[in-house]
């Protein structure tokens, strides 16, 4: 049987504890940080692996606080 190729390329929605960090712009301990103070979701896991979903990464990278000084972005949704 053959697999057909998918002209389509896809961002893995599951990403290991070291993809996660990178992905977020961290190292791992600061992440593992930010998992244990909950700025961070939870890992899900899959069969024997532990993975983290991209989305939910997304959504509490979102919720992180800005920088403190005004920028071109908060004039505009103010």
């Amino acid at each position: 049987m053959s697999v057909k190729s998918d002209p389509l390329s896809y961002p893995p929605r599951g990403l290991s504890r070291e993809e996660a960090a990178r992905y977020v712009g961290v190292g791992t301990t600061k992440f593992d940080m930010m998992v244990a103070d909950k700025r961070m979701p939870k890992p899900r896991k899959i069969d024997g692996r532990t993975v983290w979903d991209r989305v939910e990464l997304d959504i509490a990278f979102s919720e992180l606080p800005h920088q403190a000084r005004e920028n071109y972005f908060d004039k505009i949704f103010s």
